[in-house]
C-alpha cells in the first residue's frame, strides 16, 4: 500500500475577496505586511479583516475525512507555517503518498524547470514527486481556489498526480503515517489564529509544533511609529 502522508492546507479554508498576490516565507511576511495591508485598507475607509471569512467546512473536517482516512494513535501529527516542511516528512516517515487539502497545488509554479529549485512552499509536492520519493500525489482543491489542474499540464503528464473530491474516495479507508497542518501565514490573516489552534486540537492527537511561531494582532493598539514601520514592511 505505501506509507500516507496527510497534507493540509490552512488556506484551504479560507475565502477572500483580497487579491492575495504571492508572497515570499518570511517573517515579515508573518505578520508586517498584515498590518500593512490593514493599514492601507484602513486609509481607504475599508476593513481588510471583511475581506476574508473561514469555510464552515473546518468545522467537521475532521469527522469527515475519518470516513475515508485512517487516522490512529500512532499516526504522527506535525503543525508548522511552511508547508515545506511536508517535502521534509515524506522523507523521515518514508511517505510514497500524499493527499494534498490546499488552494496550491505546491507543485511547482513555472513549469517543469521549478522543480530544479531549492525546497520551498511552493514546490515541496513537485519536489518529491521529481526525486521519486512520492510515487502518487491526489490533491483536493479548496472550493475557494482559482487554479487549474491544466495550470501544471507538463508535471502532470510526467507524475502521477490525481485531483479528486471526497466523493471519490467512497469505499476506501486509507491509513496515514503522517498528519501536516500547515498555517501558510503569509496568505491567512493573523486574525484567524485562534480558530487555527482549535482546528488542529479538534483532531483529538498530540502533535509536534515545527516553526509555528505566535502572532500578536492588535491594530488598536499601535503606536504611530510602528504605522511607519509597517508600510515599509
Amino acid at each position: 500500500m505505501g506509507k500516507c502522508l496527510l497534507s493540509i492546507d490552512w488556506d484551504y479554508f479560507v475565502y477572500t475577496r483580497d487579491n492575495r498576490g504571492s508572497y515570499i516565507e518570511n517573517d515579515r511576511s508573518l505578520i508586517d505586511s498584515w498590518y500593512k495591508r490593514y493599514i492601507q485598507a484602513r486609509s481607504r475607509g475599508e476593513d481588510i479583516r471583511e475581506a476574508f471569512r473561514l469555510s464552515p467546512e473546518v468545522e467537521g473536517f475532521w469527522t469527515e475525512i475519518g470516513k475515508f482516512f485512517a487516522i490512529t494513535a500512532n499516526t504522527r501529527v506535525y503543525v508548522s507555517d511552511s508547508h515545506a516542511l511536508s517535502y521534509e516528512i515524506a522523507k523521515k516517515d518514508g511517505c510514497e503518498k500524499v493527499y494534498l487539502f490546499d488552494s496550491h497545488a505546491d507543485l511547482g509554479y513555472g513549469g517543469l524547470s521549478s522543480l530544479n529549485f531549492e525546497v520551498n512552499c511552493s514546490n515541496w509536492l513537485g519536489k518529491l514527486l521529481k526525486e521519486g520519493q512520492v510515487r502518487e500525489a491526489y490533491i483536493f482543491y479548496s472550493p475557494y481556489t482559482t487554479e487549474k489542474p491544466d495550470h501544471f499540464r507538463p508535471i502532470n503528464n510526467i507524475y502521477n498526480v490525481t485531483y479528486c473530491s471526497l466523493d471519490d474516495l467512497a469505499g476506501k479507508c486509507i491509513e496515514v503515517t503522517a498528519v501536516h497542518v500547515c498555517r501558510s501565514g503569509a496568505w491567512t490573516p493573523p486574525w484567524l489564529d485562534e480558530e487555527f489552534c482549535r482546528f488542529v486540537d479538534a483532531l483529538g492527537l498530540a502533535y509536534e509544533v515545527v516553526s509555528c511561531p505566535e502572532r500578536k494582532w492588535d491594530p488598536d493598539h499601535i503606536s504611530f511609529s510602528d504605522v511607519i514601520d509597517y508600510l515599509m514592511a
